[in-house]
Parts: C-alpha cells; sequence; structure tokens
C-alpha cells in the first residue's frame, strides 16, 4: 500500500473524531487565567472613608473613619475578603483636649522609605470644625503592634479647613494632594496638590487643581474632596469625591498625562459628567470617598469606596453611622480610561464573560436581547454575578449587574435576558451546569441544565443555546471570567 502511512492516517482519524465530540473536559487544554478572586459586598460595616494598601509583605492593610470619630482603627490580612473578618486594632486615639481632639477622618496608611505613615484630618477639642491634617509615624515591621510618633500637622499656605490628605509617587516625585477650603473662593472644598519635601511637608507653592462647578458637584454643599489616584497606560487618573455625603455624594475623574507637569492646572482635564453615583436598582446610595488598590492577582484594579443600603437619612448625614466599605473590580476602557461602572448591588460581585475567540469581546445584553461586543461602554450591561442556580444546587445562574432579579435565560435557542417569573420553566431556562471551558479547561463553558448537551455560545454575534461539536463552536462557548 502506498501514500500516507497507515499509523498516521489513523492518528488523522483520532484527531478528527476529537474534534467533532462534545467533551466536558478538552483533551488538551490550553493554557489560561485562573478565576478571578469572589468578593461579597458589603466588606466592612460602619467603616467610611475606607483606604487598602496591599504591602509587600504579603498583607492588605485597611483603615476607615470610625462613626464614633474618635479612634484611628487598622487591620491586615492576606487576601480582601480576608480583610472582612481580621481583628481591628486601635492604633491611635484622640486627644483628651486642643489639637487633634475631635472629628478623627479619613485615615491613610502608606509606607514611605521604609516607614509606615498614617494621615489623617482632626479637629479641635474646643474647635471641632477647625479640622486640619496631620501624620503619624512608625518605623515598626507590623504597624498594627509597632508604636507610632505624631509628626503633626501639615503646614499648608492657607490655614484653613483642610482634610482628606493622599500621596503618590509619580515619575519617582512623590506629591501630596488634599481638599481644603478657600476663603476666597465660595465653595466648602477644593482640590490641591503639592511635592513633598518628607512625608509631612510641603515643598513649593501647592496648585489648585478643581473648584466644585457642575451641578452635581454642589449638590447640598459646594464639594471636591478626597482625591485618589490611580497611573494606566501613561495617563494619571485621579479620582475626588463631589457634593454632600448623602445619596448626593458621587465620583468625578480629572485625567493627565503622566509625563506632563502634574503642578500645571493645564496639564489636567476634568469630565463633565460623574463617573460614579448612586444607583436605585442596585440599592446603593452616595458612593465615595475611594482609594485605588489591587486584586490579589497582582494585575486587577480594585475600586474601594463606601456608600449607605438606603436613600433617605433623618438629619445631618455625618451623624449617620452606616457608611460601609465596599469593593468591586475596575475596568478599562479600549481608549485607556477607567470604567467605574455602577456600584454593584450587596452580596457577590459580577465577573464579565470575555470571549476566548474574539479578544476584548463581552457576553452582554442589549435591549434585553444577549450578544457578543467589543467595548462596552455601558460596563454594567456586560456584569453578571454567578449565583446558586435557579433550577438546584450544583448548577449556577447568571443573573444581570444592573438588572437584579434577571438573568440570562434560553427561550427557542436563544439567550435573553428577563426577569425571574418564579416558574419551573423559566428556572430551567436560566440554569447552567458550569464546565471546564471547551476549548480551554482555564476558563468556563456554561452547558443548558434544562437542555443537556447545550452550550451557552455566540453565534454571529448573537448568544444562543446550541451543541458545540465543532472546534469552532467549542471555542465559541468558552469564556474567561474578568
Amino acid at each position: 500500500m502506498t501514500g500516507t502511512p497507515l499509523y498516521a492516517r489513523v492518528l488523522a482519524a483520532v484527531a478528527a473524531l476529537l474534534a467533532c465530540a462534545v467533551l466536558p473536559f478538552p483533551a488538551h487544554a490550553l493554557a489560561g487565567p485562573q478565576a478571578p478572586a469572589a468578593h461579597t459586598n458589603p466588606l466592612a460595616e460602619r467603616r467610611a472613608d475606607p483606604q487598602i494598601h496591599k504591602h509587600t509583605d504579603g498583607y492588605y492593610y485597611f483603615t476607615a473613619t470610625v462613626p464614633e470619630y474618635d479612634r484611628i482603627v487598622l487591620r491586615r490580612a492576606t487576601t480582601l475578603k480576608g480583610l472582612s473578618t481580621a481583628p481591628e486594632t486601635v492604633i491611635w486615639t484622640k486627644h483628651a483636649t486642643g489639637e487633634m481632639g475631635a472629628h478623627i477622618w479619613a485615615p491613610e496608611i502608606h509606607f514611605i522609605n521604609g516607614k509606615w505613615y498614617v494621615y489623617f484630618a482632626a479637629g479641635r477639642s474646643d474647635d471641632i470644625w477647625k479640622i486640619r491634617m496631620y501624620v503619624l509615624e512608625s518605623s515598626a515591621a507590623n504597624p498594627l503592634t509597632g508604636g507610632w510618633t505624631e509628626k503633626g500637622r501639615i503646614a499648608t499656605p492657607m490655614d484653613s479647613f483642610a482634610l482628606d490628605a493622599t500621596t503618590f509617587v509619580v515619575r519617582g516625585i512623590r506629591y501630596l494632594s488634599w481638599a481644603q477650603k478657600d476663603p476666597a473662593v465660595a465653595t466648602n472644598s477644593n482640590i490641591y496638590i503639592a511635592e513633598l519635601a518628607n512625608p509631612w511637608t510641603i515643598s513649593g507653592t501647592p496648585t489648585r487643581l478643581t473648584v466644585p462647578t457642575y451641578a452635581w458637584e454642589t449638590a447640598g454643599f459646594k464639594v471636591n474632596e478626597a482625591p485618589a489616584l490611580i497611573e494606566h497606560a501613561g495617563r494619571v487618573f485621579l479620582s475626588y469625591s463631589a457634593s454632600a455625603t448623602d445619596s448626593n455624594y458621587c465620583l468625578g475623574l480629572l485625567s493627565a498625562p503622566a509625563s506632563g507637569d502634574l503642578l500645571d492646572p493645564a496639564a489636567w482635564t476634568k469630565s463633565p459628567t460623574p463617573v460614579f453615583t448612586s444607583n436605585t436598582a442596585t440599592g446603593q446610595y452616595g458612593p465615595g470617598h475611594n482609594f485605588f488598590t489591587k486584586a490579589e492577582d497582582g494585575s486587577s484594579d480594585v475600586l474601594v469606596y463606601h456608600d449607605r443600603g438606603y436613600k433617605d437619612i433623618p438629619g445631618d448625614p455625618l451623624d449617620d453611622p452606616n457608611r460601609r466599605t465596599r469593593i468591586q473590580k475596575l475596568y478599562w476602557n479600549a481608549d485607556g480610561t477607567p470604567d467605574f461602572g455602577i456600584p454593584v448591588a450587596d452580596g457577590a460581585t459580577p465577573h464579565r464573560l470575555a470571549s476566548v475567540n474574539y479578544p476584548g469581546h463581552y457576553v452582554r445584553h442589549w435591549e434585553f436581547r444577549g450578544r457578543l461586543d467589543p467595548d462596552v461602554r455601558n460596563l454594567a450591561d456586560s456584569q453578571f454575578r454567578t449565583v446558586t442556580g435557579l433550577a438546584g444546587s450544583g448548577t449556577v445562574s447568571l443573573e444581570s449587574a444592573n438588572f437584579p432579579g434577571s438573568y440570562l435565560r434560553e427561550r427557542n435557542g436563544e439567550v435573553r435576558l428577563e426577569r425571574n417569573d418564579g416558574s419551573a420553566a423559566f428556572k430551567n431556562s436560566a440554569t447552567f451546569h458550569r464546565r471546564p471551558g471547551l476549548a480551554d479547561a482555564a476558563a468556563v463553558s456554561y452547558e443548558s441544565y434544562g437542555a443537556p448537551g447545550r452550550f451557552l455560545r455566540h453565534r454571529d454575534f448573537l448568544l444562543h443555546v446550541e451543541p458545540a461539536a465543532t472546534t469552532v463552536a467549542r471555542a465559541d462557548a468558552t469564556f474567561r471570567l474578568e
């Protein structure tokens, strides 16, 4: 017999059979990332103005304002989730008299030149609204157990209401940014930036970056406060909080080239609209005073912030103790700008389902039809919570982030986003077995509970529940969680 050797024909036949089989575990899985860590909100009750520092010792360090406004607390854990149950240590208590005797607000912990520093705001015991910025220092390896030295007040050219100090390094230069009232400007607070000569001393003349002028910055009070910086793709982004600390509280955003002069106001661009606001559908109100940290994978960015789970607050919002710390993933648009999305509902945080064969494309709903699209600018349309399957344990359902109570479900082979009507038919069609990815075992595929052997897949950029009997179909039915 001439032509192709017999063993080669046998191997080819086996390969063809494998290509046509629907395998729950691929014969040759491609390497891929692990599923992102699961987070649950709220992370901490009755903790406002949160900040989480991921340190090189493998720990996350978490501090926040306590509702009594009388002390600084600190906890640490090796995971973000672990912070929710980590023991809390009081590292400093307000003075009985004089300076630093009232309104202990917005602590932040930073590690600078081998030492720990905590920045915070405080009023006087005899004048609680004479709020200024202060710094603590510790040389201990573990800041929860080490002693702290008061480095004193951060002096600014204006001796006026000042708070929310944060520090960061860009191109080797350490900066301080904060909020302060200028008696010559008819606002409650504006955002400033300056270089630091040392962790507690400003160098040179501060620059005012933003004044509250938009309606969303001036609801209740004319406020720009709580700056927080993140750097990405050659740009720096400075988020800040605006308006009164009730349901009007929200986040604004400034941006500048990382290579530019950050002390030049002209280098910065201000977003004309808020980037993170209250959301009635998810039951989250007054999201703000944020910080940025890294996820356990060391690369994904995480948004840390506080809000309340209700809108109406009797009396002064500052007297309401129920602001709580929350976290969720921060995403990035194709143009390199951050996408904050919406404050997600309490409970498990949602993920995005990224296509393995169309990079940059995500499962999303559009006019309640499931589809696959790139650069989804309404981020929450492409976020889904993996919850216990509506039809029973051992399965999962995919709940919409911005339409809680609505799920991806199969109807006549098509996938739509519909509200759970409680029927057995709905539950069966909205429930899946989560399988190792058909085209990549490190990813995930979703086999229909109500139609075994059929999988959630995209075809012509629309979502269907169909058999995955070809190499292309298996790739179409494989997603990475982000």
